[in-house]
Parts: C-alpha cells; structure tokens; sequence
C-alpha cells in the first residue's frame, strides 16, 4: 500500500549540512539519511483527498501516536518545503477526521478495510485496526498540529474537522475523570497476554477521582495496572495548552479555550496532589501510574510519553529538581525496566523480552540532557546496535545488538534522526 516519493532538494541539503557538522562520526549521517528515506518512502501514502496515511513500518495500520512522531523531524525543513509541510498537514487531516471515527481507538486501517483486531470485545468498526485507548494517541494529533503552525505560520489545518475532534478529546478526557461512573468505554481480547486486555470485564483496576483522565493502556499499548498514567496526563496537560492557544488565537473562540484551560488545570492538580511522592531512595519523584486510591507503579517505560520524556514533552524542565530526582530513578536499576549488559544499558519494556532495551528509550535519553558528550554518546551507542542493518529498532538485547525485535519500525528510526539533528543544533520549533 506504500508508495515511492522522490527525496526533496531540502532533505538532500539537509543530509549534506548533517555531514558536514558530523566529520568525525560519518556513520551517523549514513543512518539518518537511510532511515528519514525509509520512513518517507515506504511508509507514508498521500491519499486522493489530500490526507496522508502513514503506517508504522512492518504493521501495516496507522497509529495516531506513531505517525506524528515519524514525522516530526520533517518539521525542521517544513518552513522551506510546502511539500514537506502539505504532506504532515495531510497527515494532521487524516489524525483528525480518525479520531472523529472513534475517539477511544489508537490506529486505523486506510479506509474501512476490516483488518486489525475485529474480535476484540469492544465497539470496534471496519475503520479501526485497534480500539484501545490510550491518552497520547490524542494528545499527539494535537502536539503536530501545534507545531506545524509553530514551525510554519501555517493556519490551515485549523479547520472545522479540527474544532470537531477538540471537542471530541475535551468530552472523552472529562468523561474519563470519572471512569468508574461515566466512561461507556470497556476492552477485552481474548486468549491473548494478560497485558493486552482489561480486568474487571474491560473496565481496568478500579480508581478513585483525582482529576487526572483515565487511560486504558500505555503508549506500549500495554494495559495501565492503575489507570492514572501520569506521563500521559503530563502531555494532555501541555496539548491542552496548545489547544488553549489555537482556539484564542487563530479560532477565536473563547468557549474552547476556557474549557481546555480549565481540563489543563484540573488534571495539572491532580498530577501535582497524587502523582508525586517520596521515593526513600531519591525523594521526591514523579510515580509511573496511581489509581488515586493509595497504590502506585513506580517505573518507567521505553515508550513516549514516559516520565523520562517529560522536558521533551514541555511539560517542566530538565532543570526541574522532582525531574532531575526521577530522572536518576529511572535511569537505575530501581525501575524494573532498566537493564545493563555487555553491549549496553538503557530503558526497556514488558512490551518486549527481559533485558531488551530500546533504541526509542536511548534517543530520549539523549533529547534530555544539556551535555553534548551525552548526546555524543548516545548517539555512538545507537550506531554500534543496529546489527550491521543500519536502521533503529523495537528492542534489542543488552548483551546482543543481534538480538532484536521488529527491523522496520519507522517511529524509532525517526527518534535517532531528531536525535542527530539536536546534536547538530537543529531543532523543532516548539513555541
């Protein structure tokens, strides 16, 4: 279904530029330039009506989550290329009229094909590979629709399909402060791990009000253990911002912008009341999930949004001291998910085998530092595990670079390549 797209003059000057700024580290350039053609090659669609489906690499649906990050890198050259910047307001279009279809859903087929998970026990549709909701599957539309007009002037993807899928996410994260009494939403899958569907018959683990939004599973698509997902609510948080600033400044409409104001607000107090507490090791730090009845899930994961994430996500800095406090948690081996071996050390997932460690995981932990030797790093450690392919993976194994999963996962190529171009001092315009 993926179709070739000639590699634009930007993009070549942009590989050149990337060279010349990286003499020592040739390799580097040669992975970008290998993974930013595979992602715009095979896995981007520019449809008749003007949208743009991007698929994952080796699954063949669009997640709402994935795409935008696979194509936020273009944003860097989105100012210079009106093509660039059509096909990731193709792309916004497509996230929008998607989440009009089923708010709750995570990826879509390309039109309503039947395929994905039909047997699912949940109010699913021949559009949808997959219902499970996940917060950051809608917080991401609204983060590149953002950042298209941040890094472009450009207004136009602010249409009336826009302000009908805002809508839609303000209602579903109010109905979701009150999951236990107000949410129609239930997901079961059946002969399966128990991480791909909900207890309580499709319900989750019950939780108490805390004026965070509920999410059923994590940016892994993994099943929340208590359904408070507190780096997702960051991201809602700073999403709600922009959708604060969209409806003031460009709709002119002030009814929108107080009820993201207000959401942002209550969910911000709710992160602050029941999403920090006091590690005896290293204080005052952000807890992985709560349920607002006393429990908490301290660990962090290799999928974005994650509590290693939050100064990417601009959700407080890398200066702030309970980030700089769960930054050191989760970088240690008091998080679960945190493995070290002979060939590296890094953030993994239950999503993947035991001592796995993702190439996602390490980017960020590279776009979230202010030391460039850091960064240099990094970015040396994801060259040497790529298993002679040249291209980012799921997850590999710590002692193994050999022993990976997925070989085509565009989402994680293109995390290298933000990467690269932080390095080189080239960054997406956020504000």
């Amino acid at each position: 279904m993926t179709q070739s797209t000639e590699i634009p003059a930007s993009l070549t000057r942009l590989v050149d530029l990337i060279k010349e700024k990286t003499p020592d580290h040739p390799n580097w350039a040669a992975i970008f330039e290998k993974a930013i053609h595979n992602t715009l090659q095979t896995t981007i669609q520019r449809m008749p009506d003007g949208t743009t489906f991007v698929i994952t690499g080796d699954i063949p649906a669009m997640w709402l989550r994935d795409s935008a990050a696979q194509l936020r890198p273009f944003l860097v050259l989105a100012s210079e290329d009106a093509d660039l910047a059509d096909l990731i307001e193709g792309l916004v279009r497509r996230q929008m009229a998607s989440i009009l279809i089923d708010p709750y859903a995570n990826a879509f087929n390309n039109g309503p094909t039947g395929k994905g998970h039909q047997d699912d026990l949940t109010d699913t549709g021949p559009a949808i590979w997959e219902r499970k909701y996940e917060i950051d599957s809608l917080c991401y539309p609204l983060q590149l629709s953002y950042l298209l007009w941040k890094n472009t002037g450009r207004t136009s993807q602010f249409d009336d399909t826009f302000r009908q899928a805002a809508e839609a996410i303000l209602n579903l994260w109010t109905t979701e402060q009150n999951h236990e009494t107000a949410s129609p939403y239930t997901f079961q899958r059946f002969n399966c791990a128990p991480t791909d569907t909900l207890l309580r018959e499709g319900k989750g683990t019950k939780t108490g009000y805390t004026g965070m939004t509920w999410s059923g599973f994590r940016p892994s698509d993994d099943a929340c253990i208590y359904g408070y997902l507190i780096p997702a609510n960051m991201f809602a948080v700073v999403v709600l911002g922009y959708l604060k600033e969209i409806a003031e400044e460009v709709l002119g409409d002030q009814q929108l912008a107080a009820r993201a104001a207000k959401l942002g607000t209550e969910i911000d107090q709710g992160i602050q009341t029941y999403g920090v507490t006091e590690h005896p090791q290293f204080g005052k730090i952000y807890a992985y999930e709560t349920d607002g009845l006393g429990h908490y899930n301290f660990m962090d994961d290799a999928n974005v949004p994650s509590l290693l994430s939050i100064p990417y996500l601009g959700y407080t800095s890398e200066k702030d001291p309970v980030y700089r406090n769960t930054r050191s948690f989760v970088l240690s081996s008091s998080n679960p998910y945190y493995f070290e071996g002979e060939a590296a050390a890094g953030i993994g997932s239950p999503h993947t085998p035991d001592q796995y460690i993702w190439h996602i995981a390490l980017a960020m932990q590279g776009l979230t530092t202010e030391e460039r030797s850091e960064k240099e790093r990094l970015l040396s450690l994801m060259e040497a595990t790529t298993a002679g392919t040249g291209f980012m993976h799921e997850g590999f194994h710590v002692d193994d670079p050999y022993q990976f999963s997925r070989p085509w996962f565009s989402w994680a190529n293109m995390m290298f390549s933000e990467l690269l171009l932080d390095y080189c001092g080239i960054k997406v315009q956020t504000k």
